[in-house]
């Protein structure tokens, strides 16, 4: 079975926010800023020169990521998620590959993620691809976040 990554399309978005919700109602809280992404992706993440990717699977979206653009160049690794069924298969690597592909096309100058220290592996995943802890330059909007880290390639 194999797996393809597609980009955002409006027919998509009760995907991403089911990927999403899965991962979140399970371990933390939907918050408000997640709420207002899911309202309308297209809105919060494509209109200001962001991309919303999928992991596909016959037919079925498997897993997700979003790069939401801050300006100037700041990108967030943002909204990353695969379905529990399908974890541990690979999927999220390349998803998170993928997106930085697309982050290096988009000549992005910084890519910066927020985490949860109580998510292993994915921070495990982040580190093998290059990001690094850093101290975060102000406050995170999430009220679960209490890791930073930034792309170092």
């Amino acid at each position: 079975m194999s797996v393809r990554i597609v980009d955002f399309a409006p027919r998509y978005a009760g995907d991403f926010e089911a990927l999403n919700r899965e991962w979140l109602e399970t371990l933390f809280r939907v918050e408000g800023l997640d709420a207002a992404l899911f309202s309308d992706p297209q809105k919060h993440v494509i209109e200001p020169g962001g991309h919303i990717l999928f992991a596909e699977r016959n037919g079925a979206m498997v897993g997700t990521v979003a790069l939401k653009h801050h300006g100037d160049g700041r990108y967030e690794l943002t909204k990353m998620a695969v379905t529990a069924s399908c974890r541990g298969e690979g999927i999220g690597r390349r998803l998170l590959e993928a997106a930085i592909d697309r982050f290096r096309a988009c000549r992005g100058g910084v890519l910066y993620l927020e985490s949860h220290s109580s998510l292993t592996p994915a921070i495990t995943l982040y580190e093998s691809v290059g990001f690094r802890h850093e101290a975060p330059p102000e406050a995170s909007p999430y009220e679960r976040a209490d890791v930073y880290m930034v792309y170092r390639g």
